[in-house]
């Protein structure tokens, strides 16, 4: 398996983007919502991604670039062929890039995920160019306001290749 892990290119952070509405002040809820949604995904009862806001979704297991402890997220996971799905790090348009992504970069041999009720490790590749350009347009046409992440920053919001380990 080493041998499909690509080494992931964290791209400079932004000079400009979004911000989450409430700041620091609605921080401590946002924790709650997104345990309810990592639960929410957990109970999947079929093979079948769950929808939310529209999209399908998955349930990114990375470990702690800074902690080593296991962290989920809850992300958009579009089907890019078979056992694989595409991931965009655009935290909404901010000019950081998300944590998941640091921890995804710095242990990239330890990363699971949840598609369904299907839950397994996966390689992961840190898109580039026009392959890049490609896999995010994709994204865009099946979720549309992912392409508007693309105005409200000026970095370059990665794009991430997820296939199912052998």
């Amino acid at each position: 398996m080493t041998d499909q892990i690509r080494d992931i290119r964290i791209p400079p952070k932004g000079t400009k983007g979004t911000s989450m509405p409430g700041g620091k002040l609605l921080a401590p809820l946002m924790k709650p919502l997104g345990r309810m949604q990592a639960n929410r995904l957990k109970k999947a009862k079929g093979p079948e991604q769950v929808k939310m806001m529209g999209f399908p979704s998955v349930l990114l297991t990375t470990v702690g670039a800074k902690s080593g402890q296991e962290n989920e997220s809850v992300l958009g996971g579009f089907p890019d062929g078979q056992d694989a799905w595409l991931i965009i790090g655009s935290k909404g348009g901010a000019a950081t890039h998300p944590a998941w992504f640091f921890n995804l970069a710095k242990n990239p041999d330890k990363v699971w995920l949840q598609a369904g009720n299907r839950r397994f490790k996966v390689n992961v590749a840190s898109l580039q160019g026009d392959e890049r350009e490609k896999a995010y347009a994709k994204v865009a046409a099946m979720a549309p306001q992912y392409g508007g992440y693309l105005t409200k920053t000026d970095r370059e919001i990665p794009v991430v290749r997820l296939t199912k380990a052998e």
